[in-house]
């Protein structure tokens, strides 16, 4: 007696949310290098390890997955401030915690400063699209302005500070020697190494705590 049922044997489960962490992380790395207009989604695919079409399945076309890649590069360095606690610290504490990590993010993920600059030079449409831009940053803002506020409380810190600038303040002067390392070796021949970048934190963090010291707090 026959039978015609079939065996189907299944091939290994996708794990869908490994394939798009990859397809985000090689996306990062393409635009980064190579510029929205530049990248290609088969260098993207191939890096990745999967198909090209499985990522028009999760993100759509090169348009949509530069924004993700745009919106994750945000996402990873809010996280990484996240993790600073800055609650946990005393004022000037959290400020030179903040400053040491914004340098040394911008250092050790290249793409990061790559994809600010290719969005400045495509006139910021694709970051005014991201629907929870404000949402992503939020937390952050919220926890300078706290920290800002304990340390006025204390009298360490002037009260007129807005957390807003201050972060403005903090990631240009940590942004120019990382973004312009070639052309700032040739001028002033200066190394833009390890040391020299962390001697240059440390140099940023006595500038801002300096600024953000209340009068009381200098006379002391």
């Amino acid at each position: 007696m026959s039978s015609n049922l079939k065996v189907v044997r299944k091939g290994p489960k996708r794990d869908a949310a490994a394939s798009k962490r990859r397809i985000l992380e090689a996306a990062l790395h393409e635009f980064s290098r190579y510029g929205h207009a530049g990248a290609r989604m088969d260098s993207i695919a191939e890096a990745a390890d999967v198909s090209k079409p499985m990522i028009y399945t999760y993100y759509g076309d090169k348009e949509e997955l530069y924004k993700a890649a745009l919106r994750e590069s945000y996402v990873q360095i809010r996280r990484g401030e996240l993790n600073l606690q800055l609650g946990d610290l005393d004022p000037e504490a959290g400020i030179r915690e903040l400053v040491s990590f914004t340098m040394n993010h911008f250092v050790s993920k290249p793409w990061f400063i790559s994809m600010l600059n290719t969005e400045n030079l495509l006139g910021g449409d694709a970051i005014r699209q991201i629907g929870d831009a404000d949402a992503i940053q939020s937390p952050l803002i919220d926890g300078i302005g706290k920290l800002l506020q304990r340390g006025a409380s204390t009298g360490l810190f002037r009260d007129d500070i807005d957390p807003v600038e201050l972060y403005i303040t903090i990631a240009s002067l940590c942004y120019f020697p990382v973004s312009n390392q070639h052309t700032l070796r040739s001028v002033f021949k200066v190394p833009i190494d390890a040391p020299w970048l962390a001697q240059r934190s440390e140099m940023i963090s006595d500038m801002v705590v300096q600024y953000l010291r209340s009068e009381k707090a200098t006379e002391q």
